[in-house]
């Protein structure tokens, strides 16, 4: 019987202690990023963030801004899709078709910030409005949103697997979008802002930033995200690594 060299045998020892080596990687993550030149900063700043996560948690990640990918063949490879400042809008009929089919299948989604651009008012108007989206997003159309400010997230519901580890209120700085109506009771809220701690455009009063449609097995949108520096925030990292895991898990 032939026995391994002290060498080859102590690497092999150190790989199967690293975790998750001999089980392989947890789930495949399709990142789509935005071309919009007002993300690109974040986008950018996203790539390395979301790639040590994925090394820090045992997924592996594919990572692009290149849409055509999104479609049958392709996503088939995949468990979670996160649309990173890639809105609806910005996906041709087909592609729209292909992510509505993966998520009705039961895959996971995470929407970040531009995602959420519902309404009729952006794409062109020959276009097919994806009339889907818009309820896969609560019903609710996104209004404009005031300048770029400091404000504070309040979490409403802790118990969600997606809030584990996030505090109670935390501060960021973002856009702070805002819609024509709260999407409470179509929607699973887990966090809303605190309209008394910046000036919002229009005050929503209830004002849900972060929720999940029920209807659907994994799906979360996060609003806050614009830009690079939220990536350092501890919370939202914990946050939003959160938001993947839960999405991509069996």
């Amino acid at each position: 019987m032939e026995t391994l060299c002290p060498g080859l045998l102590a690497l092999l020892l150190l790989l199967l202690s690293v975790p998750g080596f001999a089980a392989g990687p947890r789930f495949r993550l399709l990142v789509v990023a935005s071309r919009a030149k007002d993300h690109l900063k974040m986008i950018a700043a996203a790539k390395p963030v979301l790639t040590q996560m994925a090394l820090d948690n045992n997924f592996d990640m594919d990572f692009t801004d290149d849409a055509t990918v999104i479609n049958d063949e392709n996503l088939s490879h995949y468990q979670a899709f996160l649309m990173l400042h890639l809105a609806p809008f910005d996906m041709t009929p087909p592609e729209q078709a292909a992510l509505q089919k993966f998520i009705e299948a039961g895959h996971g989604w995470v929407g970040v910030h531009a995602a959420g651009l519902t309404g009729r008012e952006f794409p062109d108007p020959k276009a097919v409005y994806w009339d889907w989206f818009e309820q896969f997003m609560g019903g609710v159309l996104y209004s404009p949103h005031p300048y770029y400010q400091k404000g504070t997230v309040v979490v409403e519901d802790s118990h969600h697997p997606v809030m584990r580890g996030v505090p109670k209120r935390f501060e960021v700085s973002d856009e702070w979008y805002e819609w024509n109506k709260s999407p409470r009771g179509a929607v699973r809220i887990l966090a809303t802002a605190d309209e008394s701690t910046y000036h919002p455009n229009h005050p929503m009063g209830d004002h849900p930033i972060i929720w999940t449609n029920e209807k659907y097995r994994r799906m979360i949108y996060i609003s806050i995200g614009h830009d690079p520096s939220i990536l350092e925030n501890k919370d939202y990292l914990r946050l939003l690594t959160n938001a993947v895991l839960w999405a991509g898990s069996k």
